[in-house]
């Protein structure tokens, strides 16, 4: 739980800065940036809570919603736990990074089980405080050399090759109305994710600050 609360006292500290001093002006998703992500072909944002899936791997489920207001929404941008980035550096197109959910310290995942309701691949949020294993790894597809805040954007994971998905699949009791998020093989227009909210932050000026995540 250490590194789920610490993930949400920075997160909390960073929607301060936002809310005294007005949006970012910043361009670029950075590492350690908090952001909601857009399925652009289906308008819901990757949401994730401390529900289990009732079959597969029974690890906690991760869903579209349509809400712009729910706080189990937000993820954060971070490094491989082998190779990571400093905090508020630009996210390369091609970089392999973990996204990391604020409220439960939980890493997006996927592996080789089937999804409850298109039977493609299964995405989970997995771990604990922050540290889950090498099927927590994507890697961030995109035009040009950096991710940019307002462009749409794949993820393709390292140890599968499949897509982060929304194909429309709505779950019933008890996330009645949420949307399945599974892992495709091929790219096409279910895959494209955008960043809609968030807090991108610049690289610290403290030059005794731990900036590595």
């Amino acid at each position: 739980m250490e590194m789920a609360h610490a993930l949400l006292r920075g997160s909390v500290a960073l929607l301060l800065v936002l809310l005294c001093c007005g949006e970012s002006e910043i361009s670029l998703v950075t590492c350690g940036s908090l952001v909601k992500l857009l399925n652009t072909r289906h308008n819901v944002r990757l949401h994730s809570h401390d529900v289990k899936y009732g079959s597969g791997s029974g690890q906690q489920s991760v869903t579209g919603v349509e809400s712009a207001d729910d706080a189990n929404s937000y993820w954060q941008i971070r490094g491989r736990s082998n190779l990571p980035c400093q905090r508020g550096v630009a996210i390369m197109c091609g970089q392999t990074i973990r996204i990391t959910h604020m409220k439960t310290g939980r890493n997006l995942h996927t592996h080789h089980f089937s999804s409850p309701l298109s039977n493609n691949q299964e995405v989970s949020a997995f771990g604990e405080q922050g540290e889950g294993d090498d099927l927590d790894v994507w890697a961030v597809q995109c035009d040009g050399v950096h991710w940019e805040r307002d462009e749409a954007v794949r993820f393709k994971h390292v140890g599968t090759d499949a897509f982060l998905s929304v194909t429309g699949e709505q779950y019933g009791h008890p996330i009645r109305g949420q949307r399945e998020v599974h892992g495709m093989a091929a790219p096409n227009q279910n895959n494209w994710w955008r960043t809609v909210e968030g807090v991108f932050i610049q690289p610290s000026q403290d030059p005794l600050r731990h900036d590595e995540l």
